[in-house]
């Protein structure tokens, strides 16, 4: 087989691959092995063949990156768990709780002194592995 069908082979399966996953980044890939290809259809040297790949590869991946950047930037550091509801199972005396979530125990504290006490609590924050909790969820 010739070494220009070994390149578009490849960058199809990687395009196709890509059709699966919706990253951008295999697309980016896959089309510098069909631009890999044609430097081989044209005569080039297996060295350049590589060089052309290795570069646009690089080049396709930075800007599918930068391009998801953009688009969907990331949310501030507000931890996933906040606004989420607990099941109390113990008050203690000093405000502290022992809660069910995620199938497992926590420890749990109220997140503002005075706030009262019920049996479903929403997370307002952590600090630590402690969650922090209110009887009114944060929006």
């Amino acid at each position: 087989m010739a070494a220009h069908w070994v390149w578009w082979v490849l960058g199809v399966v990687l395009i196709g691959a890509e059709l699966v996953t919706g990253t951008f980044y295999l697309l980016a890939v896959g089309v510098a092995f069909v631009l890999g290809g044609i430097a081989a259809w044209l005569g080039a040297s297996l060295e350049v063949q590589l060089v052309v790949a290795a570069v646009l590869s690089v080049v396709g991946t930075w800007i599918a990156h930068h391009w998801r950047v953009r688009r969907n930037p990331m949310p501030p550091d507000v931890p996933l768990d906040v606004g989420q509801s607990v099941e109390v199972q113990i008050w203690h005396p000093d405000g502290k709780a022992r809660v069910t979530y995620r199938g497992t125990q926590w420890d749990a504290e109220l997140a503002r002194p005075g706030a009262p006490k019920e049996r479903t609590m929403y997370i307002v924050g952590t600090r630590g592995s402690t969650l922090l909790l209110d009887a009114e969820r944060v929006a």
